[in-house]
């Protein structure tokens, strides 16, 4: 893609899942990529072996959104290692899923950690660099755009990252692009967790019934459209929420028509 060889991105959460796809992706498009991740031993195994495949265009930084400290520590540690930065991927965000349930403390780490973070790294991003130009892509969710059982914390805060990136783009405009990226159900460990045996086939209706596409989406997707969101290729977009969902959100409750009962589903 354009404009991505040779410049720099800072990704938070990059050591799994989503995030470490997207650092891999950058790397792979010849941009070097400073991450962070709670877990100091995960994230220094993929270190390590993005190291061996792409030298030291990478780092890592042990480091968790919900510290105060955390989004200018990695905004200057990044200039510190590479001189500049051109991008910013937002992708860390605390899954916690309660409703009724939610603690004070549940609330404050949901938001806090979430799209508070996500907007403290945006601030730190303009006002750190010495470059006017650049692109910001936040990682949000079609759990923003619709209600699911018992997560009012999620969704709320998912559905939050959807104003500020519009806010955002107004008030960095002309220089620098900010847009989000709403996937669907994507294969990672979170998700594995949530099955019975830890294997796509056992919630086939995840990817038969609630995509278009009839497939569960892989990180490796979800990175190919950040990367274009952040590439010059994508020049003319701004205050954007991408449907990188498999065409989730256009379905309807019938789904594909295969189960329910209706006027000329049969």
């Amino acid at each position: 893609m354009k404009g991505l060889k040779g410049k720099t991105a800072v990704v938070t959460g990059g050591s799994r899942g989503i995030g470490k796809a997207i650092v891999e992706r950058l790397l792979e498009e010849g941009a070097g990529v400073l991450f962070c991740g709670r877990n100091a031993q995960t994230g220094a195994a993929t270190l390590a072996g993005f190291k061996e495949r792409y030298g030291d265009r990478v780092a890592f930084v042990a480091a968790d959104m919900g510290d105060k400290d955390t989004p200018a520590l990695l905004v200057s540690k990044s200039r510190e290692i590479f001189g500049e930065l051109d991008f910013l991927v937002n992708n860390a965000f605390p899954f916690t899923a309660k409703a009724i349930d939610a603690t004070y403390e549940d609330w404050v780490h949901a938001f806090m950690a979430g799209p508070a973070a996500y907007a403290r790294m945006i601030a730190e991003f303009v006002t750190q660099r010495q470059r006017k130009e650049g692109a910001v892509v936040c990682i949000s969710s079609i759990s923003g755009h619709i209600a699911q059982p018992l997560r009012w914390t999620y969704n709320a805060a998912k559905g939050a990252v959807k104003q500020l990136i519009r806010c955002a783009a107004m008030d960095l405009a002309p220089s620098v692009r900010v847009n989000c990226v709403s996937p669907a159900w994507v294969w990672t460990d979170e998700v594995a967790k949530a099955t019975s045996d830890g294997t796509w086939e056992s919630v086939p209706q995840a990817w038969h019934e609630y995509h278009l596409l009839q497939q569960m989406q892989e990180p490796s997707q979800i990175a190919a459209t950040v990367a274009f969101l952040l590439s010059d290729d994508a020049a003319v977009i701004t205050g954007h929420d991408l449907y990188a969902d498999s065409g989730y959100l256009a379905m309807g409750p019938e789904g594909l028509g295969k189960t329910a009962n209706f006027a000329g589903s049969m």
